[in-house]
């Protein structure tokens, strides 16, 4: 049996971009984990998609051998996005690396990040990357960590992640400074959830971390969350790859193989015991609410099924997506579903094309409003412009509120108040990191952050601003819903809830795009925005003109004048009765204004 003090369990923490996956790499490679011949860059990222934009979507442990001790590590995101997946991370396990980039400093999420390691009460291990390179300022970003974690600079590990720099001396620093797992081998079962997967064949795979007792296959399992009991078949650890293990005991990482195919039966945060149970429930996650909303649907309908299964396997280890099934007179049946911000949105609609085969239909983005109805005490939530009820019969309307946190250079502070007082953001103070960068603090609507906000901030700055936002409670918010009427047809999908005062300036920009984008018909096309039965902007997409006369030859010019009249007839009638397609493209054009 292994003893506690020969396990660490650690994750990486960063800001994206600042060369987790890279140093993960070296990770494997100095230990040996991995041979050199399978190497590739950001192995721990299993999905295309990270590997093609360069940024980490899921956690992703492994198991090494250093010194003679078990490092357990999970690789972690560092997008705001998917900082739920880091604090379930940071849960599972009792020291964290904090790396800084030595050309980029302490960024909006480093901070973040750190907010939630401390809260954990985890031992930090900083370490500068990238030192090697030629605009690194390592001494300036030792100096700002020392001011922020209250350290030696000694310290601070300087190290190039790429160069294989340091690599050994942070590893030895996980050895010595993080503390061994604490838990009672001896002790029931009890193992958290971190995360999980769902095999074809094995059914449910649940990535756990075992605080106390141990498990086996042919153990018999509950899920307190659940109570659900079943069969292990197997367990293990990951190598990356899943590795077969006899045992998975107190204090360590790994894998069970349930055997459940009901992905709901195995939810990320609940804990495994054994059956029957004796054991009360570990602590979980605190569940995070979904920042944004939009509406999934399949081109046709009788893909309604393959849809919600597929919907179900991402949820199992995605535990921040939340859906409810959803009708729309125009798009049929779909799901409402949650999100912790575009970039999320993004990745889901193309795992579900990529994983399950859907091709999926994705409505116009909108945030959850409060909405007060007269004399009744509770809101409603509405999560879809089509949910707004009667405005006759609202008292009030409340939008979410962001606690919006922008690391900016000192010189484009006033850049950045500004682009952020334009988008309704209200200033509260003003931290200086160092002599060159400042922390600057607002409050600001969720729904003025959404589209644009962000490269509109790297825009001011030169590219140097980063950000990151919490929920900070509800206010009071003077809002409609602006409809798209395209050819005499209300276009549900399109419909928006705007601000009152911005709503002319947004319908402009709407009907300007979509006559840009539209396919231009045998017919005229009128292109509208309204709020209620007022339109309040317009446009006309001209009918394509085809030379009728073309193969008229001499004669009377009223032979000419016949056909074209004939011409006219029939795109008149066909203006009356003519249906335009909507392309996906006119939905994203909506979703930038």
């Amino acid at each position: 049996m292994k003893q506690l003090d020969q396990i660490r369990n650690f994750c990486i923490i960063a800001h994206i971009d600042h060369g987790k996956s890279t140093l993960a790499d070296r990770f494997l490679e100095v230990t040996g984990t991995v041979a050199k011949r399978e190497m590739q860059e950001q192995l721990l990222d299993s999905m295309d998609i990270e590997r093609e934009r360069g940024i980490t979507v899921k956690l992703a442990p492994v198991r090494m051998q250093w010194q003679g001790i078990e490092l357990n590590l999970i690789d972690t995101p560092g997008h705001v996005d998917f900082q739920y997946e880091v604090s379930r991370s940071l849960a599972a396990v009792e020291g964290a690396i904090l790396v800084v980039d030595a050309t980029q400093g302490i960024q909006a999420q480093t901070l973040a990040n750190l907010d939630l390691a401390n809260a954990q009460g985890l031992t930090i291990i900083p370490v500068v990357n990238k030192i090697d390179l030629p605009n690194a300022e390592t001494e300036q970003v030792v100096d700002d960590l020392v001011k922020l974690l209250g350290v030696e600079a000694s310290t601070i590990i300087r190290a190039s992640a790429k160069a294989g720099i340091g690599v050994t001396d942070i590893l030895d620093h996980v050895v010595r400074d993080v503390p061994p797992p604490i838990g009672n081998v001896e002790a029931p079962l009890r193992a958290l959830i971190f995360d999980s997967t769902f095999d074809a064949f094995q059914g449910v795979i649940a990535f756990v971390r075992v605080i106390d007792g141990q498990v086996k296959a042919n153990s018999h399992i509950h899920f307190i969350a659940t109570q659900t009991s079943s069969l292990v078949l197997d367990v293990g650890t990951f190598t990356p790859k899943r590795k077969v293990s006899p045992v998975l005991q107190a204090g360590e990482i790994g894998y069970i193989v349930t055997g459940l195919k009901d992905v709901a039966h195995a939810r990320v945060g609940d804990t495994v015991t054994i059956d029957p149970p004796t054991v009360t429930a570990l602590e979980g996650y605190r569940q995070l609410p979904p920042m944004v909303y939009a509406g999934l649907f399949t081109h046709a309908g009788d893909e309604y099924p393959k849809l919600r299964k597929a919907m179900e396997k991402l949820r199992l280890n995605d535990a921040s997506l939340t859906f409810e099934p959803e009708q729309s007179p125009a798009l049929g049946y779909g799901f409402r579903c949650g999100f912790l911000g575009l970039l999320h949105l993004d990745i889901v609609r193309e795992r579900l094309e990529r994983e399950y085969g859907m091709h999926v239909l994705v409505t116009v983005p909108s945030v959850g409003y409060h909405v007060y109805q007269k004399n009744k005490p509770d809101p409603i939530i509405v999560r879809s412009p089509l949910q707004l009820p009667d405005m006759s019969t609202v008292d009030r309307i409340e939008e979410p509120m962001m606690k919006l946190n922008v690391v900016t250079p000192a010189t484009t502070i006033g850049a950045v108040m500004q682009a952020t007082q334009e988008r309704r953001g209200t200033f509260l103070n003003l931290d200086y990191i160092d002599a060159d960068r400042a922390l600057l603090h607002f409050t600001i609507p969720l729904a003025a952050i959404l589209i644009d906000y962000y490269d509109i901030l790297k825009s001011v700055t030169a590219g140097y601003a980063s950000l990151n936002y919490e929920l900070n409670g509800y206010a009071v918010a003077d809002v409609i819903r602006m409809d798209i009427v395209v050819a005499g047809d209300v276009v549900e999908p399109l419909a928006t809830i705007i601000y009152r005062d911005a709503a002319q300036r947004a319908g402009r920009k709407v009907v300007s795009s979509l006559k840009e984008i539209l396919p231009r018909q045998q017919f005229e096309v009128k292109i509208q925005a309204a709020i209620g039965g007022k339109i309040i902007a317009s446009e006309h997409l001209p009918a394509m003109r085809k030379d009728v006369t073309a193969g008229l030859y001499g004669g009377d010019v009223t032979r000419k004048r016949k056909v074209l009249e004939k011409q006219k007839k029939g795109k008149a009638r066909m203006k009356t009765m003519g249906k335009v397609d909507i392309p996906p493209s006119a939905y994203l054009a909506v979703l930038k204004h």
